[in-house]
């Protein structure tokens, strides 16, 4: 039998071996790739973030994902360095955080991402002067009121959103690195968009969009130039907001006032709880294990497929809050 076998194997033409090869190596490449998710997603242990330093710093941490890295940072025993425009809000936050981890130390700095960023930055150096600074979450961004064209974007909008997503994750960067250069280790975690590399474009949000890409070359980037100095740079991707009908990578925040957490949808300390265990290792990651299953699914799909259903997605989504405009006027 198995003679006759081989023999049937020797009789068929070449390129039906070679394309039965191709298709067995296809098989074995698609089981590895879903061994290594299991495991990165299951089965692989978190690395101890204490190592990189006594403290961390988050931008934004006053509601949603920012919020929730402060309570889990805070949890795992680190102090905090609380960096927005709100005062009010930060000491909110603060107080909630001391009334659940009483021993953590917590440093408020005002820091208006939208205004003279250059002065708050210079807060921000002085009050980590000294400080084992070990973990740096810029989570702090901007995006559109409401989907739209744009040349219909008033350009005191997209300029803000450049200055907040761009310059001021930049600046706080370049600040904190400096420490971390100096101790030889730290942990930087920027929060990108799934909008900007996993779907191809992200139309009616144009600026916002490429902010998020800059966002993920700049990590992509950091990531090599300092992963031998002891310094890990990681982009996380997820989504925030382009219409209310379900999209890859969401994660209900206020964001997205339109969105309920679900099955693909988490709240931002699922999420997080989520996202802490990814840090320290691949630099540009989907923590939330149903977020990579779309991602895997989408990736199925032709560009000009995507492209479209996008598009139409923020047509929709314009057309219904120029309606809601309407209606509350009449």
């Amino acid at each position: 039998m198995e003679l006759l076998c081989i023999d049937q194997i020797k009789t068929q033409p070449f390129w039906v071996l070679l394309l039965s090869a191709l298709g067995f190596l296809s098989i074995f490449k698609f089981f590895l790739s879903f061994l290594k998710w299991v495991f990165v997603t299951f089965l692989r242990p978190s690395k101890n973030i204490n190592k990189y330093g006594s403290w961390a710093l988050v931008t934004g941490p006053t509601d949603g994902i920012g919020k929730a890295f402060a309570f889990q940072l805070a949890q795992k025993g680190l102090n905090l360095i609380l960096v927005g425009r709100n005062p009010n809000k930060l000491r909110e936050v603060s107080d909630q955080i001391m009334a659940v981890h009483g021993k953590t130390k917590i440093k408020i700095v005002i820091l208006d991402f939208s205004g003279d960023v250059s002065e708050g930055i210079q807060r921000v150096e002085e009050e980590i002067e000294g400080l084992d600074v070990g973990i740096l979450i810029n989570n702090v961004g901007v995006t559109y009121p409401n989907a739209k064209y744009f040349h219909e974007v008033d350009e005191e909008v997209w300029k803000k959103i450049i200055k907040v997503n761009i310059e001021g994750t930049t600046m706080v960067t370049q600040a904190v690195l400096k420490g971390m250069i100096k101790r030889k280790k730290g942990a930087i975690v920027n929060i990108g968009s799934g909008s900007s590399i996993i779907v191809p474009s992200h139309p009616l949000y144009a600026v916002y969009s490429a902010t998020k890409a800059y966002i993920d070359q700049f990590s992509r980037s950091l990531y090599v130039e300092y992963k031998n100095s002891g310094i890990h740079v990681q982009c996380q991707l997820i989504k925030f907001q382009d219409s209310w009908i379900q999209v890859p990578l969401y994660v209900a925040t206020k964001m997205v006032p339109f969105m309920r957490s679900s099955f693909f949808v988490p709240t931002p300390t699922t999420y997080v709880e989520a996202a802490m265990d990814w840090i320290g290792y691949e630099p540009r990651c989907t923590p939330y294990w149903k977020h990579s299953i779309q991602w895997c699914l989408v990736s199925l799909f032709p560009e000009a497929a995507i492209d479209a259903w996008r598009l139409q997605l923020g047509i929709q989504r314009r057309g219904k809050l120029t309606g809601t405009k309407k209606e509350s006027k009449e």
